[in-house]
């Protein structure tokens, strides 16, 4: 199967699989059969993480990071009415759910759909519906179930610490463009999983053993905080931010310079550059001074690594987001040139 074709399919299929930080064990074990599929094996860290090996050339190790986290909500508590008040799992804006279907996933393995809306919704009863607040006490789940009381509610097994995954709204359109919920992060797990396909049916061995490590609480600032020690140059494949005075777009790979936590390396940055323009791949470098990385975590957890960070530019980020299948094929291409480096 082509490397695009296949990296679209497994793309469209992580992403229906819900895992919110901290609720990732069923999309991790989806990624970790597509790696042994390959040949290749994996282990989980302590916090759930999963690290895929490659074996190279030299004993050099070379760690590439996704995460397959996304942004999600959980139960804070049942109103009498037999509604969910929520709380945030991530860093978002409450406009960008409001109306939003979604699941709710029981500590006893049920699951419920659900929508997200505000608690004065329509505009025919309520004076504020279009003036209320839009945050995480204003607004509440209703459930797709028979329930009228905070008893009701409770015979589902449903209860506070529940999580709240969120509908992707998956499509891929015949112009390139992919529009989803949770491209950030799950765009460059896919981007990943074409990239060990790519190298098992080469039949060779990358020069640098490659570990990859898969965070799953990349979203809530400590996703790769613990990373194997022997990687010594660590490259964050995340999504690349698009706004005002930007260069990225979507159908680029954005090289990011600097974020929120400080400068990337410089060395490694400006080979990722040359390597752009020796290649012909169509780039931009920015600076993200409102993002966070899973280099950052890994600096931050002690780490003795240099960093960097690229991925395919995506609008709209931590709402309903877009991509273009060009952009993930840049990164896949800036990839491939910095290992065979």
């Amino acid at each position: 199967m082509e490397t695009m074709k296949y990296i679209t399919e497994i793309l469209e299929k992580i992403i229906h699989i819900p895992s919110p930080s901290g609720y990732t064990r069923e999309v991790l074990k989806a990624v970790q059969e597509e790696a042994r599929s390959f040949g290749y094996s994996s282990t989980y860290n302590r916090k759930g993480g999963l690290i895929i090996e490659v074996p190279g050339e030299t004993k050099e190790v070379l760690g590439l990071s996704a995460h397959v986290d996304t942004l999600g909500a959980m139960v804070r508590s049942i109103t009498p009415q037999g509604m969910l008040n929520m709380v945030l799992v991530g860093s978002f804006m409450m406009e960008s759910i409001e109306g939003m279907y979604c699941k709710v996933h029981t500590r006893t393995g049920k699951t419920y759909t659900g929508t997200i809306l505000t608690k004065e919704p329509s505009v025919h009863t309520y004076d504020n519906a279009k003036t209320l607040e839009r945050k995480a006490k204003n607004m509440e789940v209703r459930l797709d179930e028979l329930v009228e009381s905070e008893e009701d509610v409770l015979k589902l097994d449903i209860s506070a610490g529940d999580y709240i995954s969120f509908d992707p709204m998956f499509v891929y359109t015949e112009s390139g463009y992919i529009k989803s919920r949770h491209l950030d992060d799950k765009a460059s797990v896919a981007v990943l999983l074409g990239l060990l396909k790519d190298i098992s049916e080469s039949g060779k061995r990358p020069k640098r053993t490659l570990k990859l490590v898969i965070s799953n609480y990349e979203e809530v600032g400590f996703g790769a905080s613990w990373i194997p020690e022997d990687i010594e140059e660590f490259i964050a494949v995340d999504m690349g931010a698009l706004g005002d005075d930007l260069t990225g777009g979507e159908r680029k790979v954005s090289i990011c310079a600097q974020d929120s936590s400080g400068p990337y390396d410089y060395e490694m940055t400006s080979q990722l550059i040359a390597i752009a323009k020796e290649q012909n791949i169509d780039y931009a470098v920015d600076v993200f001074p409102h993002y966070g990385s899973d280099v950052g975590a890994a600096i931050r957890g002690g780490n003795n690594i240099r960093g960097a960070l690229i991925g395919q530019g995506v609008h709209a980020s931590h709402g309903t987001e877009r991509t273009h299948i060009k952009g993930m094929e840049q990164t896949l291409k800036l990839l491939k040139g910095y290992i065979e480096r």
